[in-house]
């Protein structure tokens, strides 16, 4: 076994897991990549490991900004404008955070990351109860993503 296999083997669980997964399903692994990314930037930061840090904070960035353009205005405006003003406050949170090296302002961010994942997670409960479907909404096993 070569010392890529296990990587290989977690990406492919990885893309499988996404070509299979309901639209509420990716949104819940970006959010969760978004968490994980800024977690380890704010890490980076803290150990003074700059480029470590401007390398999570910046997947995190991108992963907030799919998650702002990716919001369908047709459904509900006024909770699509509300939704993306938070995501732009903590885009440019994390922005901040990592120029200015303040880890109260990745905190921060990140504070906001986990609120909307929980969110997130109970919303697919209620409608996984709704729908009628007896399986959690969440994976047992987490999803890890790559980074």
């Amino acid at each position: 076994m070569t010392s890529n296999a296990p990587n290989a083997t977690a990406n492919a669980y990885l893309r499988t897991r996404v070509l299979t997964a309901s639209p509420e399903e990716l949104r819940l692994m970006l959010l969760e990549g978004a968490v994980k990314f800024a977690r380890q930037g704010r890490i980076a930061l803290a150990e003074k490991r700059f480029e470590a840090s401007f390398n999570g904070l910046s997947q995190s960035r991108e992963i907030v900004f799919e998650l702002m353009t990716t919001i369908r205005e047709d459904v509900d405006p006024e909770l699509a404008a509300n939704a993306k003003g938070l995501y732009s406050f903590i885009y440019r949170t994390l922005v901040e955070g990592g120029h200015e090296k303040d880890l109260s302002k990745i905190d921060k961010a990140v504070e906001l990351l986990e609120y909307e994942r929980e969110t997130w997670v109970m919303l697919m409960q209620r409608l996984a109860e709704e729908r009628g479907h007896t399986r959690p909404a969440t994976p047992a096993a987490s999803i890890s993503v790559q980074g």
